[in-house]
């Protein structure tokens, strides 16, 4: 196929490359004034320009997803979905289950991102795979779900953040009184300085990133040590570590059965291991994007799950006292799960690694966040869609985009002012992505088994198995999702699941809002190539005769 473009360098026939597209199977050309690379003919057969330069690797785009996945604040921060529903269980065996089902999930997003490598992948590959009726309605649903997991990933990373470091300031100074004030703003100092960083040049973020995906690892391991080889369980009397019955044991502390528990558990499994999904909102930034970026999403889901797996394993050998951690006065499970096994100077230390990784996690989810908007906006899919589909012309990074999503993260933190309310926003974290995510997928197994035209990295007939098992998991979890960790008289106002109403409720009121006017200005994706740089297949012909003879008139 590159062999093909490049032979060609001032007509590009988009039937040629291997693409399904919303100009595909039209006899369609494009003119073009420079060679092009396989990178771009894809971009351009996918309807869109190039307008990113191409600077992350296989390498750096995985940095940006670890970034994202960013396991030591994550786990840290959804201790309360896991820990405080089973117990140890929750974080081990219970996590390991989980993973049975998001690989799955993970492995047929790779393979649809090597067949669509746009930055709005998810909502294109819906609109390619839908019955043509109906691909503007689901593509709508998914692109929507997906963008309120991504707006509202960075507030919440920022509000983890500054919850570790005010715990830590307590563990630090007894005297300190925490103001729910105080979380706000510096919850909003952090994403300030993180939109900041996301309003780089490409070169510039693919190297910060990679410098924090090393922090990642380096501070995940010294962290693992310090917890196994450097607690201080003896001094206190115990035995170094937790027997085995002790630390793979449930311990419900909800009013649910064990095995409801564990399946509530599920949602610190599915926040923490969403961002295996960046490098697909950065893949038109990616050299070899059909390849690196599959390559990417599965590196990122395997290995984050291990270690994940590993560290949390870490954790349920020794802590001392469950209900302690999750009830403590810190409001910070991990950080009072390393009051009880570390001294204090420790605890510090250890703690403030999680909140380091938490901001560095902050702004890679305001990068993807912002790829996500700008791709949707391209398509007209949001209001004043032609301000956020802007790339700046110094940073060749969507700006605007940023910053819009900066203002409606700092709104969304306002939530904390009503107390258990900031959570919901870790809970539409939760369950949108793995909607978004498997709605393609569902298509692509079921009503589009035919059509699909597979990129270069392709599960083959495992694609089936895997999106079977994928699927069949995220329909189980989006009930799930909705329920509290008590029932009946013990589930006051405080205690609910806001899910229902934070994104459920968001849904149905972007749908409301399709059927009612968004329907008569969006119909899905469409190209944004201008009108003259596309021909039909018959005018080819005497548009290349015509170049030539200016060229022949030119070298005379």
């Amino acid at each position: 196929m590159t062999t093909a473009v490049k032979s060609n360098q001032t007509v590009l026939s988009v039937d040629d490359i291997a693409v399904q597209s919303v100009i595909s199977g039209k006899d369609r050309k494009i003119l073009l004034d420079h060679p092009v690379d396989n990178d771009e003919a894809v971009i351009l057969a996918l309807g869109y320009k190039q307008e990113f330069k191409r600077e992350f690797s296989l390498w750096t785009i995985f940095g940006v997803a670890f970034s994202v996945l960013g396991l030591l604040p994550s786990i840290a921060s959804t201790l309360f979905y896991s820990l405080a529903y089973a117990g140890n269980a929750g974080i081990t065996w219970g996590f390991a289950l989980g993973m049975l089902g998001v690989i799955p999930v993970a492995l047929n997003m790779a393979e649809i991102s090597s067949a669509f490598p746009t930055s709005g992948g998810l909502y294109y590959a819906t609109a390619m795979l839908s019955p043509p009726k109906y691909k503007a309605l689901l593509s709508w649903i998914v692109g929507w779900s997906n963008y309120f997991y991504q707006v509202t990933g960075a507030p919440s990373v920022a509000y983890g953040c500054a919850s570790m470091i005010l715990a830590l300031a307590s563990v630090a100074n007894p005297n300190y009184a925490y103001q729910t004030w105080h979380c706000y703003l510096l919850s909003v100092a952090i994403t300030t300085v993180c939109a900041i960083i996301s309003s780089l040049p490409t070169k510039w973020i693919a190297y910060i990133n990679a410098c924090s995906s090393i922090l990642n690892i380096l501070f995940l391991f010294i962290s693992w040590i310090f917890m196994l080889a450097g607690n201080d369980r003896e001094e206190q009397g115990l035995p170094k570590f937790n027997s085995n019955s002790f630390a793979w044991g449930i311990d419900n502390l909800t009013d649910w059965p064990d095995g409801m528990a564990i399946l509530l558990s599920f949602m610190a499994v599915l926040w923490t291991m969403c961002g295996f999904d960046s490098p697909f909102h950065i893949t038109e930034e990616c050299s070899n994007a059909q390849t690196a970026t599959p390559k990417a999403i599965v590196m990122t889901a395997t290995i984050g799950g291990a270690l994940g797996f590993v560290f949390q394993i870490a954790l349920a050998y020794t802590i001392v006292d469950i209900d302690g951690a999750v009830k403590d006065d810190l409001g910070q499970p991990y950080i009072a799960y390393l009051s009880q096994i570390m001294t204090k100077p420790r605890v510090l230390a250890i703690g403030s690694f999680a909140a380091i990784l938490a901001f560095s996690m902050t702004f890679s989810c305001m990068i993807a966040a912002s790829r996500v908007l700008f791709s949707y906006s391209r398509d007209n899919c949001f209001p004043l869609s032609r301000y956020w589909c802007k790339v700046n012309k110094y940073t060749r990074t969507p700006v605007n985009a940023v910053w819009a999503n900066w203002f409606i993260g700092i709104l969304l933190l306002l939530l904390m002012f009503g107390g258990v309310a900031v959570d919901a926003i870790f809970s539409v974290g939760s369950i949108a992505p793995f909607i978004s995510f498997t709605i393609p997928t569902l298509l692509r197994i079921t009503y589009a088994r035919n059509t699909f035209k597979p990129g270069p990295w392709n599960l083959g007939k495992f694609t089936y198995v895997s999106g079977f098992i994928g699927c069949s998991f995220i329909l189980l979890m989006i009930p799930i999702s909705n329920f509290p960790q008590y029932k009946g008289s013990d589930n006051t106002a405080d205690l609910m699941n806001w899910t229902c109403v934070v994104y459920y409720g968001s849904m149905l009121l972007v749908i409301a809002w399709y059927f009612v006017y968004a329907h008569k200005i969006y119909k899905g994706p469409r190209s944004n190539l201008a009108g003259e740089t596309i021909i039909d297949g018959r005018e080819a012909d005497s548009v290349v005769e015509e170049i030539v003879e200016r060229k022949d008139y030119k070298e005379e």
